[in-house]
């Protein structure tokens, strides 16, 4: 009986319409908002993304307009929402494409390191240099350099990165030779770099010389019609990955996958299908397989009031609800208000300004 029960509920995450190279969209999960009109071309640069969002559509459009230039680019976004995807996507639609893309992530780098990395360094510049070495910006010459978490990059080398965008030249650790740099320059962060500007952290110069062209990728939570696309490329290339056969989801973590508004955004939603994939004993993933921030958050999120026979203060009802929420956001995310905002779908600012006029604040030991 409780086998039948469980069959009865699955959904098959293939079933359903085609997208793009075979991908075919979980068929349980709210229909995506159809335009108007008719289907919209895509752009060229999207040939090999997941997701048709409006949002995430308009990005891409504007990478095809300045494909063929050689214009530095900012791009911007929260972890994980694919901004490495969207550089590499102006790459191999740019002139540039059979050249190196070559990606440097200024966060993981230790300072010490990071100028020889990235400019390299003549044989004795310093301790340990016992041979020559080409840096980052010499092996992507004639194609994409692409700067990962500029907003980490230290002082100390901003001025020499805007010596490489304004004469398009630079010397290796140790050298005094001038070398030629041959390189369309695209940067990415997950912060405010206005705010750095102003702190005295990221220099103003080299801001306004990043940011010619800004891009800004959408998070996931803001493009809800492209998560059934992406659980279902995830699915199959977890099973790929790990050898599970699993066949697809019930209609309640798909409608988990939904309602969650993915803090993590991308890399999140392909880490807990994966997960899944992996826990799952049977051949359908149900919501004990999803980790439990998902599977939590979703079902609060559908939580019906019942009005009692007496009725209610409707405002007082709802004002007590909203504390409730905030109050669950704070605790689970140990009083980090940025996490505790995307949660709630705000941003930071609004919820620090609720938390001043409800006046809540972390429970007293």
């Amino acid at each position: 009986m409780l086998e039948n029960a469980a069959t009865a509920t699955r959904v098959d995450a293939f079933k359903g319409e085609e997208f793009g190279s075979g991908i075919r969209c979980v068929s349980s999960l709210p229909p995506r908002r159809e335009a108007a009109d008719q289907p919209q071309e895509l752009p060229v640069s999207m040939a090999n993304v997941i997701g048709q969002s409006e949002s995430l559509v308009e990005v891409y459009r504007v990478v095809d307009r300045i494909a063929a230039t050689d214009c530095t680019v900012l791009v911007t976004g929260e972890s994980g929402t694919g901004k490495e995807l969207v550089a590499k996507a102006l790459h191999d639609a740019s002139p540039r494409a059979q050249k190196a893309f070559v990606a440097v992530n200024c966060g993981a780098i230790p300072e010490a390191l990071l100028e020889s990395e990235l400019f390299g360094h003549a044989r004795g510049a310093f301790t340990g240099a016992h041979a020559a070495k080409q840096g980052r910006i010499a092996l992507a010459q004639g194609g994409t350099l692409f700067l990962d978490e500029i907003g980490e990059m230290p002082m100390s080398l901003q001025v020499k990165l805007l010596r490489v965008l304004q004469a398009r030249e630079y010397s290796p650790v140790g050298d005094t030779r001038t070398l030629t740099a041959d390189v369309r320059i695209v940067a990415a962060t997950n912060v405010q770099l206005e705010e750095a500007v102003r702190d005295g952290r990221f220099r103003e110069d080299l801001y306004y010389r990043l940011n010619v062209i800004h891009l800004q990728v959408p998070p996931l939570r803001e493009r809800a019609d492209d998560i059934p696309l992406l659980a279902t490329y995830f699915l199959k290339r977890a099973c790929d990955k790990t050898g599970r056969e699993v066949q697809g989801v019930t209609r309640a973590v798909a409608e988990l996958l939904v309602s969650y508004p993915w803090p993590g955004n991308v890399r999140e939603l392909e880490n807990s299908i994966e997960r899944a994939v992996l826990l799952c004993p049977n051949d359908v993933i149900e919501p004990r397989d999803l980790p439990s921030r998902v599977c939590g958050l979703g079902q609060e999120r559908r939580v019906s009031a019942r009005l009692p026979d007496t009725g209610l203060d409707l405002r007082a009802a709802v004002e007590t609800f909203e504390n409730q929420l905030i109050r669950q956001a704070l605790e689970r995310t140990s009083w980090n208000k940025k996490q505790a905002a995307q949660l709630l779908g705000l941003n930071r600012t609004t919820l620090v300004e609720m938390l001043k006029r409800k006046r809540i604040a972390p429970k007293a030991a």
